[in-house]
């Protein structure tokens, strides 16, 4: 009952009567008192006013099942919910869901992991309450070969949903690092399961650095988070339910070609890299150039002067020639 309550007190502009609560639920107002005290216990602000009803004052910035639930606006994303303190990866914790059967859409969240995970085996960290720390688990009918461009459909999920929460700039460094004036605020991981022909599964953390107020001297050059860039503190909900919000509008356009063709444009208006002379950590054979954008299958553009080279992330890093940019 502790999420329909939050729901109707957001969405009732002024007092809800105790009564109408009690009609809405089919409870005792003793039923109602008691959820309204448990919200209160969890950190809501709940006005109560004699012969007027509850008034929803402000919430609390926690990570709750009852609160990301009350917030949803979204068809699919995030139908199901499960939250925890601490996890070792939300993507681990996904995929063991998806093996137990949860549907496409379920939405891992966690306060705190213990092994959260960067590309190629990097580890990403986690302090509690600092960050947002979720997967968003899909169960696509989709070809394998085309998997690896959701990782990029999710950069620019978040980076638009980031752009509008914060009202500053949010970027993209290809082929999936959201960055804020040259420093790197979040982080996308993909990982699938699949057969030859078919996916069982694909996870999509995103783990954003929101209230950080310091990093380790050792990434403190290329790390920034929401609050040392802007001095204010977000919701971290509500930025969860932008980021779904933004993901489920691009996943549908992707959906309808199973390429990027309909996102290049907004993809490299947010690429940070594009003009811009990159260094490509190829481990084969590394090389300089200026990246010139993306193409619909979400290959970097290369421009070395002798030709146009197409980057696929896989393994392959790119930086900028004169820092992380």
């Amino acid at each position: 009952m502790r999420t329909e309550l939050l729901t109707i007190l957001r969405e009732t502009d002024g007092y809800v009567s105790g009564q109408a609560l009690c009609e809405k639920f089919g409870v005792s107002r003793t039923a109602v008192w008691k959820g309204i005290r448990q919200l209160r216990e969890s950190g809501y602000v709940i006005e109560a006013v004699q012969n007027k009803g509850y008034r929803l004052i402000s919430s609390p910035d926690i990570l709750s099942e009852n609160e990301l639930m009350s917030i949803r606006k979204t068809e699919w994303a995030g139908q199901e919910i499960r939250c925890f303190p601490v996890v070792d990866s939300t993507n681990t914790k996904a995929q063991q869901l998806a093996e137990d059967g949860y549907p496409d859409g379920t939405l891992v969240v966690a306060e705190q992991q213990d092994a959260g995970k960067g590309r190629r085996g990097r580890s990403w960290e986690s302090p509690r309450g600092s960050g947002i720390f979720m997967t968003l688990l899909l169960k696509p009918q989709l070809s394998p070969n085309n998997a690896s461009m959701l990782t990029l459909v999710a950069a620019l999920a978040t980076a638009s949903a980031v752009t509008e929460q914060t009202g500053r700039p949010a970027g993209i460094k290809w082929p999936n690092d959201i960055v804020m004036n040259g420093k790197k605020i979040c982080g996308i991981l993909t990982e699938m399961s699949a057969q030859t022909d078919y996916i069982n599964h694909v996870v999509i953390g995103i783990g954003i650095n929101v209230h950080n107020d310091s990093f380790p001297d050792e990434i403190s050059c290329m790390a920034t988070s929401l609050f040392l860039e802007t001095g204010k503190h977000f919701n971290r909900a509500a930025l969860i339910e932008a980021v779904l919000e933004r993901f489920e509008h691009y996943y549908a356009v992707f959906r309808k070609t199973e390429d990027l063709s309909a996102l290049v444009h907004e993809y490299d208006a947010c690429l940070v890299n594009a003009h811009q002379k990159v260094r490509v950590l190829d481990p084969k054979e590394p090389f300089e150039g200026k990246a010139m954008g993306i193409t619909p299958r979400g290959e970097l553009i290369v421009d070395t002067w002798e030709s146009r080279r197409l980057v696929s992330a896989g393994e392959v890093s790119v930086r900028g020639v004169y820092g992380y940019v």
